[in-house]
């Protein structure tokens, strides 16, 4: 086995597949996961990264078993480190806050039954504080597609590290969006059941009568099993319900906001635009559609952070951070201390209660045999604009996500195109816990009108050339040939091995000749984020006026590279030169 049979996209399906095929091992794949976090400590994905050392003991475990008798069998999955695994450190990412359980979290003792592998723990806002992914000691996380864009938080380094290929699903949990926000931003599925479904004994509470665990993955097949590995009833957990699902059937109805929506940050306007053609497509899909009024959602969701619900955060964590002083980030702190204020009295606490029973039942009311879909976020920010203004930035991340608990929702969230090249675009679907399963149902329809993307190669990733293995371990298939607009350059990069980097030129340029291959969209992301830099995705422009994505470079590299533009092609220049 070479590092590179392990695919770069990992999924239940393609490592069950490998498996059973012999193509690697489960010791194969732990290999490729820390060699790949190792490659990639720049991005802050890990608190706990993954060590064979740590891993081993679960590899050996899984000897013992049968692949089928337990369905996640070998599967490699990561860890939020607010969540508890047996024996390994959880600090919430809060270093003075560390200790070591001495038990699993419930879900994590499901799946390591069903013969899931865990990896490592992942990088969080501190206390699972935030939804931008940034307030850690341990770094901000880097967005998986884009590094210098937020990853969205409270559970950043869990959806990183499946875009990035070093799991094939990760938990994280999810308050206000943490569970979903980071999967929009990192072109993910993510997926919260409904309050208590999945048991959150072991799991250091945020707002602990809300919390949900969730999970990333790449494909909606391994959220459903995942779902099925953990979901039920934990007697031993105060919060757990008896909620099993139903069996899916079309919703009646598709619910849209009514009027237009707020859109915020430096791409409030690509987003707009997407929100919009996302709408227009599922009009054109056949199935009824209603705009509805969403104000009530605004107002539950004011009740969470603007009010005296807030005190719950407070509760939980009011005598560590009165006892380590300086142990918390400040922007943390100021959001825990919220929860102090004097108004925020018993009284206010009971008002705030009744006004969000009543509002309950209205939008009870509203989705009963429906469901409602959202943007998951109205845009996204750099990791510098959120350090410049932390509490702005991070409030407009929940907009449309902070409501869902309080009125105890089922989501689901998924990509749904994108933005611009490299910045995803993705939507959720509410509905009511005892339909849970239509979401299934219905994100099945919309995710086929994402299908697949054409992207554009013009070196190592074409035909029997080195990389050729990443684009059809990713599912894609080649084309044709094509060429660019004379609009470009050729570089030989002065990489190991040597690697082309195609440059839009300023004026002039040359025709360069490259591969077109089609590429399922959910693999898009993963592919993105295995590109390092100074290579990144862009938009291409061909000889006969089409746009596609492709391969694209960072004009730094240019300065100490040689033009070989002249060979007309990549594979031209390796023939003659």
């Amino acid at each position: 086995m070479t590092m590179k049979s392990v695919p770069a996209l990992l999924s239940i399906e393609v490592l069950q597949k490998g498996y059973r095929n012999r193509q690697f091992t489960p010791q194969d794949v732990i290999a490729a996961i820390i060699h790949r976090a190792g490659q990639t400590q720049e991005k802050n994905i890990w608190i706990l990264p993954p060590s064979l050392e740590r891993i081993q003991p679960y590899l050996d475990q899984l000897m013992q078993k049968s692949p089928e008798e337990f369905p996640l069998w070998g599967i490699p999955f990561v860890v939020k480190d607010n969540i508890e695994v047996a024996g390994w450190p959880l600090s919430a990412a809060c270093p003075d806050f560390t200790y070591i359980p001495e038990h699993h979290a419930t879900v994590v003792e499901r799946l390591i039954m069903a013969g899931a592998i865990p990896v490592g723990k992942s990088n969080l806002d501190q206390f699972a504080t935030g939804l931008v992914g940034t307030r850690s000691p341990y770094g901000d996380t880097h967005n998986a597609l884009r590094a210098e864009l937020i990853s969205g938080g409270s559970s950043s380094g869990s959806a990183v590290s499946v875009a990035c290929g070093q799991a094939a699903f990760a938990l994280g949990t999810d308050t206000a969006g943490s569970g979903r926000v980071p999967a929009a931003l990192n072109h993910l599925i993510g997926y919260k059941p409904a309050v208590g479904a999945w048991p959150t004994k072991g799991v250091l509470p945020a707002c602990r009568s809300i919390d949900c665990v969730t999970v990333f993955t790449h494909v909606l097949d391994d959220a459903e099993r995942v779902d099925l590995a953990v979901r039920g009833l934990d007697r031993e957990d105060p919060y757990s319900i008896d909620r099993p699902l139903q069996r899916g059937v079309m919703p009646g109805t598709f619910l849209l906001p009514a009027g237009s929506l707020q859109f915020y940050g430096p791409y409030a306007e690509q987003y707009e635009e997407a929100w919009n053609r996302k709408k227009k497509a599922i009009a054109e899909l056949g199935v009824r559609v209603k705009e509805v009024d969403i104000s009530l959602l605004e107002e539950a969701a004011a009740l969470l952070y603007e009010g005296p619900l807030v005190a719950e955060r407070w509760a939980d964590l009011e005598d560590f951070v009165e006892k380590h002083t300086g142990s918390v980030f400040p922007v943390t702190e100021t959001v825990l201390r919220s929860g102090s204020k004097p108004e925020f009295t018993a009284a206010a606490l009971f008002k705030a209660q009744h006004r969000l029973a009543e509002i309950r039942r209205s939008i009870a009311a509203m989705l009963e045999g429906n469901v409602l879909v959202l943007p998951t976020c109205g845009g996204t920010w750099t990791r510098e604009q959120v350090k410049a203004n932390p509490i702005e930035t991070n409030s407009k991340m929940g907009l449309y996500t902070n409501h869902c608990n309080l009125l105890d929702l089922s989501a689901l969230a998924f990509p749904a195109g994108w933005a611009e090249a490299g910045l995803p675009f993705g939507i959720t679907l509410f509905a009511l816990p005892e339909e849970e399963a239509n979401l299934v149902v219905a994100s099945r329809i919309l995710l086929q009108q994402e299908d697949r993307i054409t992207v554009a190669v013009c070196g190592l990733h074409m035909r029997d050339m080195p990389l050729t293995h990443q684009m059809t371990g990713l599912g894609a298939v080649f084309l044709e040939e094509a060429v660019t607009a004379p609009k470009y350059e050729l570089y030989k990069l002065q990489t190991e091995p040597p690697k082309p980097g195609l440059i839009r030129a300023d004026q002039g340029g040359s025709s360069i000749l490259v591969e077109l291959w089609e590429m399922p969209s959910a693999s898009f992301g993963a592919f993105t984020a295995s590109i390092p830099a100074p290579l990144g995705i862009g938009r291409v422009e061909l000889s006969d006026g089409r746009q596609v994505s492709g391969f694209l470079c960072e004009p730094y590299a240019a300065l100490n590279a040689e033009n070989i533009s002249s060979f007309g092609g990549w594979r031209e220049a390796a023939l003659l030169g």
